[in-house]
């Protein structure tokens, strides 16, 4: 049972990290040990307090010199689901649950666009995990559409279940796929079915499939963590990053713009102290 789990590695998910270490809370931090890619776009950044001039490259650099003298450690597994249950929180990741007594999303804002139908059929044969889930469709067909290699793995688990996988791939690349898998370098375009999902439309074909998974780099909010208040796009937090679900905190470009560094940062730091402001609470 930790403390705090934060979900994301940008400077609102470091900045929660730093000052829970700084508090000296239990944490566990998920993200990309690469940190912010967007960073090494920016050629000059001007607007990062003590940053003048210096490019997104050398900003990344002393973001990492920083959680290494701190030594905090990034894991790099993908969390599915965060279900608030009660008094903690259960974290998903594939086959295994992590438990905290606070969860801050810093999640950034690159879900993907929905594929029409996607929301209509969640839970009635669309989903986002097919190692948590794939044991339904045994003996079935599923297709997988995936936005990066590590859906991969994803798929070669399904097939050793299911009687017939496809394989959609959204990015370029040589596939690690089982001999067994059907690749098809087609476009979706549609969700379709009735009760279930029964269909999948692609730009040039259409695959009868009796589940579909959609392997993202990143989920929307609202389907990570169920019961959590969106506003637009954003999560909806008060000025002390509270979201509407006690004990979740929220910061950096999920909860809105402006999108800089130097806001999520700040955001990253106030939703640490709010957390640790909550344990001293309830323990």
């Amino acid at each position: 049972m930790y403390d705090i789990i934060i979900i994301g590695s940008g400077p609102a998910g470091l900045s929660a990290a730093i000052n829970a270490k700084i508090r000296n809370k239990s944490f566990k931090i998920f993200g990309n040990k690469n940190l912010s890619n967007k960073l090494d776009k920016a050629p000059k950044v001007n607007n990062y307090l003590g940053f003048y001039g210096i490019s997104g490259k050398e900003i990344r650099s002393k973001f990492e010199e920083h959680i290494n003298e701190m030594e905090i450690q990034i894991t790099e597994e993908r969390v599915n689901n965060v279900y608030a249950m009660g008094n903690y929180f259960a974290v998903m990741v594939n086959e295994k649950v992590y438990e905290a007594k606070t969860v801050i999303l810093a999640t950034g804002v690159e879900y993907g666009k929905y594929l029409e139908g996607e929301k209509e059929y969640l839970g009635k044969g669309v989903g986002y995990c097919a190692t948590c889930d794939a044991p339904l469709y045994k003996g079935k067909t599923v297709t997988i559409i995936a936005y990066n290699e590590e859906a991969e793995e994803e798929a070669n688990f399904v097939c050793e279940l299911a009687k017939k996988v496809y394989y959609v791939p959204m990015y370029k690349g040589n596939f690690d796929l089982n001999s067994s898998i059907d690749i098809i370098k087609d476009e979706p375009i549609k969700i379709s079915g009735e009760l279930k999902v029964k269909k999948l439309i692609l730009k040039a074909s259409e695959i009868e499939t009796d589940g579909i998974f959609i392997i993202r780099d990143s989920l929307s909010p609202s389907e990570l963590m169920p019961g959590l208040k969106i506003e637009g796009n954003h999560i909806a937090v008060n000025r002390q990053m509270e979201t509407n679900i006690s004990g979740c905190f929220a910061a950096g470009d999920c909860i809105g713009k402006p999108y800089q560094y130097i806001k999520a940062a700040g955001e990253g730091n106030i939703a640490a102290l709010s957390a640790v402001k909550y344990l001293n609470l309830i323990e």
